[in-house]
C-alpha cells in the first residue's frame, strides 16, 4: 500500500468500490414511480383495518398447546386413606342408612370424584334424598339421580327423615 492511499482509501476511484456503485444505483431504482398516486382497485373493495390486522396476527402453530398449559397448571387434591376405624364407622353408617331407605332420609355424603385427565381428583359434597342403595354395585343413588360409589365415601351423615 502506498503513502497516498493511506488507510483512508483517499486517492481510490468509484470503479475501486463496486459495492458503493451498486448502492447510489439502488438509491435511485424506484424514482419513476415513488410520487405516483397510491393504487385504488375498481374492482376489488378495501378491506378494513380489522380485517387486515388480522391477516398479520399470529396463529396457533401448535394447536392445543395453551389447553395443555392450562391443563398443566389445573390443581388436583390427593385421596385421603380411611383408617380401618373411620371405614367401620362410615359401614356402621351405611347400615343404618339402608334400613332406614323406606323413610326416604336425607343424607349429606362427601366423597372422592377422580381426575379422568390427571392424577388425583376432587372432593365433593352432595346433600339429597337417599333413593336406593345397591349393595352388588357398591352405589349409593340419590333422588336427583347422583350415583356415588359407596367406596369414594369418607363422610357421611343423615340431616333429617
Amino acid at each position: 500500500m502506498s503513502v497516498e492511499q493511506g488507510k483512508s482509501g483517499a486517492g481510490k476511484a468509484f470503479t475501486d468500490f463496486p459495492g458503493l456503485l451498486q448502492k447510489e444505483a439502488d438509491l435511485h431504482r424506484y424514482d419513476d414511480i415513488i410520487r405516483l398516486p397510491h393504487h385504488v382497485s375498481a374492482v376489488h373493495p378495501q378491506m378494513d383495518r380489522a380485517a387486515r390486522a388480522a391477516q398479520f396476527s399470529p396463529f396457533a402453530a401448535l394447536s392445543g398447546y395453551e389447553d395443555a398449559i392450562e391443563e398443566t397448571g389445573r390443581l388436583t387434591e390427593k385421596r385421603i386413606e380411611l383408617s380401618e376405624d373411620e371405614k367401620a364407622l362410615l359401614d356402621e353408617k351405611l347400615k343404618q342408612l339402608q334400613l332406614r331407605i323406606a323413610e326416604h332420609p336425607r343424607a349429606r355424603i362427601t366423597y372422592f370424584v377422580p381426575d379422568a385427565q390427571k392424577e388425583g381428583g376432587s372432593w365433593v359434597s352432595v346433600t339429597g334424598v337417599v333413593k336406593r342403595i345397591d349393595a352388588v354395585g357398591h352405589i349409593i343413588l340419590l333422588q336427583d339421580g347422583t350415583a356415588i360409589p359407596a367406596g369414594d365415601i369418607v363422610e357421611m351423615e343423615v340431616t333429617e327423615l
